[in-house]
């Protein structure tokens, strides 16, 4: 009635709602119950940590932050707030293939084998290369992957697909992170990651390294490095192509460096931040 009374009064609503005008009267000068009055709490609180993650995050991410900062409510409640405010997460874009595996390199076993979990820093990693429009043309993005924490510990953009953008990413894990002895290094099958350039470099940074590749058109092999692509061109709001290259590589850099990393809670680690699992490591 409250919605409706306005633009049909009180009198007509009441008739066609099967209500007295004494009864709604009486509601509406009732003072709101406690149930009431935590939802109008709570929804203000879910709605400050929707803008805080800008639109990224849905109702797990959004109650698992709740739970963080001390409230104690069950996830349906969270997700009606949500719905009721019209909050809902931004939906997933496709992915565009990148892996020119079309060539007679030289190709590594998988010796990853989709074990994705690790026990320290620096023992596994996983490596891809991606697409990102922009209103100059595209870009490429390579990032590497901590399985133990999923933290990006290196990455780089570049205009083509060279190896030397891979290098770079490497040479950043690196000395952000030591890798530890027989660290697994895990990518796709792509000329980047077969050439003597990169695995030169691997080698050199690596000595004990381990080199592993998926099995050709397998893309669940490397499954933790697609999934944080899937997020990345869900989450960042500057990849339709409307930008230039500086926008978009400040962008890439403020939401790796500045949100990913430190910021945004990861499923895979029970809804962890990564920094906080490594809090003496480099970042």
């Amino acid at each position: 009635m409250k919605e409706y009374k306005k633009r049909y009064g009180v009198t007509k609503t009441a008739k066609v709602l099967g209500v007295s005008r004494s009864g709604y009267y009486a509601w509406e000068g009732r003072e709101p119950g406690r149930r009431e009055r935590e939802d109008r709490e709570l929804a203000g609180l879910i709605k400050q940590i929707f803008k805080d993650h800008y639109g990224r995050y849905g109702s797990p991410r959004v109650w698992e932050e709740l739970k963080s900062r001390g409230w104690r409510t069950g996830r349906k409640r969270v997700e009606r707030l949500m719905r009721a405010a019209g909050l809902r997460a931004r939906a997933r874009r496709r992915r565009a293939v990148t892996t020119d595996s079309n060539h007679r390199l030289a190709v590594a076993g998988n010796i990853l084998n989709r074990d994705f979990r690790a026990v320290c820093p620096g023992e596994k990693w996983v490596s891809d290369i991606t697409y990102l429009r922009t209103g100059e043309g595209w870009l490429y993005l390579t990032v590497i992957l901590d399985l133990y924490d999923r933290k990006v510990v290196g990455w780089s953009v570049g205009r083509g697909l060279a190896a030397e953008g891979v290098c770079r990413a490497l040479t950043m894990a690196v000395g952000n992170r030591p890798p530890q002895e027989g660290l697994v290094f895990h990518s796709d099958r792509g000329v980047q990651y077969c050439s003597d350039e990169f695995r030169s470099a691997l080698n050199k940074l690596c000595p004990s390294v381990r080199q592993s590749m998926s099995r050709k058109g397998n893309c669940w092999d490397n499954a933790c490095a697609e999934s944080f692509f899937k997020t990345l061109k869900t989450e960042l709001d500057i990849l339709e192509g409307n930008h230039n290259h500086k926008e978009v590589r400040t962008g890439v850099f403020e939401y790796i460096e500045i949100y990913y990393n430190r910021c945004r809670r990861h499923s895979a680690l029970g809804y962890a931040i990564p920094i906080a699992l490594t809090p003496n490591i480099a970042a």
